[in-house]
């Protein structure tokens, strides 16, 4: 019995140290692929409230202050409801799933959207482009393309020190 429970701590420290490693499996250096896959995953939460909120606002002929804040809000609750599905299923409580989320997400989530934001607010007539207008549509796309480029090595850096969604990493098996 002592060596079962001697065996399950040494797990968990092992799985803790893995963990932990788990960033460093190229050598101790975090690879443009893996930054590139956690913004990628940013970027989906992002865009589906990003898109969403843009449509929202359009569609009810809202201005541009509370369209581009709705749009905001929309991207952060869809990025973070992302991660915290994933976590979630791995069995983790919903306080702890939380947190792990908030860690993972917000520094990406807030540049991509500074980025995403300021490149439609600053595109001339992106703002005030309606639904059926390739400009809405082309200026979304572009500025969410532009805000992955930007975000990328802000993840690669996050993943490298084990934190932003290296903390994830320890709820995906």
């Amino acid at each position: 019995m002592e060596h079962d429970t001697h065996t399950h701590h040494e797990h968990d420290a092992h799985t803790h140290h893995e963990v932990r490693a788990h960033t460093h499996d190229t050598g101790g250096k975090v690879t443009w692929s893996m930054a590139a896959q956690a913004t990628l995953h940013c970027l989906t939460g992002c865009a589906i409230g990003e898109a969403l909120g843009m449509v929202i606002g359009t569609a009810f002929g809202w201005g541009n202050v509370p369209t581009m804040v709705l749009a905001i809000v929309l991207a952060f609750v869809f990025g973070y409801s992302l991660t915290l599905h994933g976590v979630l299923k791995a069995g983790v409580d919903f306080g702890t799933a939380f947190r792990v989320a908030l860690a993972a997400d917000t520094l990406s989530i807030a540049v991509m959207e500074l980025i995403d934001n300021g490149v439609i607010a600053l595109w001339p007539d992106a703002m005030d482009a309606q639904l059926a207008d390739l400009l809405f549509w082309g200026a979304l796309a572009i500025s969410l393309a532009i805000a992955f480029v930007v975000t990328t090595p802000v993840n690669k850096w996050m993943i490298g020190r084990g934190k932003g969604h290296a903390v994830v990493h320890q709820y995906h098996h």
